[in-house]
């Protein structure tokens, strides 16, 4: 963790050369996709579930300068970037909204200042949101019932104006009963605009 933040260290150089790697591979699958690809998805980690995992100096020195790198490519093929970035990553989304990012992925709804409605309230008219239903809530835990009542919930915070794609905050896990996963897309077909 402390090379993260010291400008000479190894780390550093591995960064920027790796991106710049990233960046040539993304540029060639852009030029191959020959304007069909429909947006350009990073990811970041910067939260845990109580809070940030790095300070807001550390993010705007360290951080923001290398994801600003992607969101201007993306910029340069007409595509919006999505962010990746599990647990309380709301602090930042300020900063992805500065560089160009718009839309966030993952919204861990338990995490502090994660839930739909904050988010909705504070970002719903610049940021698309994809996620928010949390993998390790009803989903996983609850009866089908509870998941019909999360989704109708969730639904009726993030549907109006626009800009809420409906995913769980992570892949579906093994402990996901079956049921709950069939109830969790029927109950997005039923409460939601999908028709």
């Amino acid at each position: 963790m402390m090379e993260i933040i010291d400008p000479d260290s190894p780390l550093q150089r591995f960064m920027d050369r790796r991106i710049e790697i990233q960046l040539g591979m993304l540029e060639r699958v852009l030029e191959a996709g020959r304007g069909r690809s429909d947006f350009l998805w990073i990811g970041e980690d910067l939260g845990s579930q109580r809070g940030p995992l790095i300070s807001m100096e550390t993010y705007r020195q360290f951080i923001k300068p290398r994801q600003k790198k992607f969101a201007d490519l993306a910029k340069a093929w007409n595509i919006p970037v999505m962010i990746h970035s599990c647990g309380s990553s709301s602090w930042a989304f300020d900063e992805f909204l500065d560089i160009g990012i718009t839309i966030v992925d993952t919204l861990q709804p338990e995490a502090f200042e994660m839930s739909p409605a904050y988010l909705k309230s504070k970002w719903g008219d610049r940021l698309a949101f994809h996620g928010c239903i949390s993998t390790a809530g009803p989903v996983a835990y609850g009866t089908v019932e509870d998941v019909r009542r999360n989704m109708r919930e969730t639904l009726e915070v993030m549907m109006p104006g626009g800009g809420y794609c409906m995913s769980p905050t992570h892949h579906l896990q093994d402990n996901s009963p079956p049921e709950n996963v069939v109830a969790m897309y029927e109950a997005a077909r039923e409460y939601g605009r999908y028709r």
